[in-house]
């Protein structure tokens, strides 16, 4: 099976009080995966602002994610990707740029709840994992 690249609202249910999708999250990190930085900064930005968790929680998080995934870096040519994909599927540069780094990345599933599940781009297909 080939790896799955992990948006950050499923990282993000690893901190929710909905214990069956906070389990299942869990589930999923400790299979592997893949990340990129801006997951990174999304969970971060969450966990500071909404959830209002300590910046030693949210070092703790990261660690965790860190070490359960594989992370790849932002790049112009995942940005250009990531244009070219807003351009063409009418997302948001935001959504488009976790699309470009998971088509980038290799990966053939894209675990996200943001997205419309089934959803097929270049290669890549988005499953909601949690429905």
């Amino acid at each position: 099976m080939s790896a799955v690249f992990i948006d950050s609202n499923v990282v993000l249910y690893l901190l929710s009080g909905d214990a069956a999708k906070a389990d299942r999250a869990e589930a999923m990190l400790n299979k592997g995966g893949i990340i990129s930085v801006q997951v990174l900064n999304e969970v971060t930005s969450v966990c500071l602002r909404k959830l209002k968790m300590s910046w030693e929680e949210i070092d703790a998080v990261l660690l965790a994610v860190k070490a359960a995934c594989d992370v790849v870096p932002l790049t112009v040519e995942s940005h250009d990707k990531a244009v070219e994909i807003a351009r063409r599927f009418q997302l948001s540069i935001y959504d488009a740029q976790i699309c470009a780094a998971a088509i980038l990345s290799g990966a053939k599933t894209l675990l996200s709840e943001d997205m419309q599940s089934g959803m097929k781009i270049e290669g890549l297909v988005v499953k909601n994992p949690f429905s």
